[in-house]
């Protein structure tokens, strides 16, 4: 079983609908979290252990998780999918891209 972090800045629309998106995938466990504090569920050490794959989707995404939780990183891979923050709760065209970049990768780990 994989296990499958997405991370945004608010864990109102990007990750969460990559969330959604991926957790009926046969093998996939999947959560999200948001590094802004306001964020609806902030991101926690407890979720960054949990996972085998953490996704951010802007670089800026992958700074801050780094300058924030370098000790519980050790190990993770972290990607990058590079998908700015311009789409909805499960917008077409977001969950398009979504799976376009992460079955890919997925598949190859």
């Amino acid at each position: 079983m994989k296990k499958l972090l997405f991370i945004c800045s608010q864990n109102r629309l990007r990750s969460p609908t990559a969330e959604v998106v991926f957790a009926d995938y046969e093998g996939i466990e999947t959560d999200s979290a948001g590094l802004d504090h306001y964020a609806e569920v902030p991101v926690s050490t407890e979720a960054i252990e949990w996972a085998d794959i953490i996704f951010v989707m802007e670089k800026s995404h992958k700074t801050k998780l780094a300058r924030n939780f370098q000790p519980f990183l050790k190990d993770k891979r972290i990607i990058c999918l590079d998908i700015p923050d311009e789409f909805e709760y499960m917008d077409s065209a977001l969950i398009e891209i979504l799976k376009k970049k992460v079955v890919k990768i997925i598949r190859n780990s």
